[in-house]
């Protein structure tokens, strides 16, 4: 068993069906919604024509719950494969759509299957804690989920004398052992958007905003962590531009945050945290190429041909949903 994405089930030329001049993908894509009872989620590193028309945009804790209390028939998805493996995981009795099975997660694959087992079983005495950016294989292995906006809880819910495992993000895992006291074996796995973040040019950017706000993801590496404002989850950044009197912040997360940002306060400067690998800092940003594969036109071959379907098997399914049902009560509890 492998966790690498299977796109067999794309149907040859699927997107490349031409579509008439005058579709008005918008209208369709709420048409259809509407008659297929369906629900639109979407993640905030989505384009804003996306985020726009989608029912819920959130982070994955939000999108989670989201979709376990759905009353619609079908879920489409506007995210990445976990994500809507998640949704599918909540509603096995629902049709779940993933507008394009190539848009991975570069952190999930970072923890194949049998790599992983053998890591676990080399450590029997250990809780497993792995964040939602896992497959469900591995998600089938562990004992409790988390997400960035509820890390820390998790990890506080688990008894000090447990020994604790923590996958696939080492730099989330780092960030959770300096809050939270507690030493954890860590997978060494890495999100590609979070991980190429340029300290030097945020530095130099802060240099020319004095007044700026750096903040950023706990995804990022530990020395863009250490000279944030704010370290925080998707949300978290997100409601932090809102309630800081700051006019300017240097953004090192995913750029499809900001357009949310820029709705809530247009008055606002977002600056996007430039990667690595540019020569200068001027209109830099970090994308997931895999979340900036949905686009409207996928989304509405979706919806009218009721694919691509998340699929996956039954026993993984239910072990896999027993770690996400325990992140959800704790959540819960916590009024996350």
């Amino acid at each position: 068993m492998n966790n690498k994405i299977d796109t067999s089930i794309l149907t040859k030329g699927f997107y490349d069906e031409t579509l008439s001049k005058d579709i008005d993908l918008v209208q369709e894509i709420k048409k259809l919604l509407k008659e297929k009872n369906a629900i639109l989620l979407a993640h905030f590193y989505q384009t804003g024509d996306i985020q726009d028309i989608a029912d819920f945009v959130g982070d994955s804790l939000k999108l989670a719950q989201e979709a376990e209390k759905t009353t619609a028939d079908m879920i489409v998805f506007a995210g990445v494969h976990f994500m809507a493996e998640t949704a599918k995981i909540l509603n096995p009795n629902k049709k779940v759509l993933l507008p394009d099975m190539q848009a991975g997660c570069s952190l999930a694959e970072s923890a194949p299957y049998e790599d992983f087992k053998k890591f676990k079983e080399a450590h029997p005495n250990h809780v497993v804690v792995s964040y939602v950016n896992s497959s469900s294989e591995v998600k089938a292995m562990t004992d409790i989920i988390c997400t960035s906006s509820n890390a820390d809880y998790i990890i506080n819910s688990i008894p000090k004398d447990k020994e604790i495992i923590f996958a696939p993000d080492k730099n989330l895992g780092s960030y959770l052992e300096k809050i939270s006291d507690r030493k954890m074996l860590l997978w060494d796995g890495a999100c590609h958007v979070h991980k190429e973040f340029s300290l030097e040019h945020i530095i130099k950017l802060k240099k020319e905003n004095p007044t700026a706000k750096v903040i950023s993801h706990p995804e990022c590496e530990k020395p863009i962590l250490e000279v944030s404002d704010f370290v925080g989850s998707t949300s978290g950044i997100l409601k932090y531009t809102q309630t800081n009197d700051a006019d300017i912040f240097i953004v090192a997360t995913e750029s499809g945050i900001l357009h949310q940002m820029k709705k809530a306060n247009p008055n606002k400067t977002y600056i996007p945290a430039p990667p690595n690998n540019i020569d200068g800092i001027s209109c830099a940003c970090n994308d997931c190429e895999y979340m900036k594969l949905n686009n409207l036109k996928k989304i509405y071959l979706a919806l009218k041909y009721e694919k691509p379907e998340i699929l996956m098997d039954e026993s993984i399914r239910v072990k896999a949903e027993i770690p996400i049902k325990r992140m959800l009560e704790i959540s819960a509890k916590h009024n996350l």
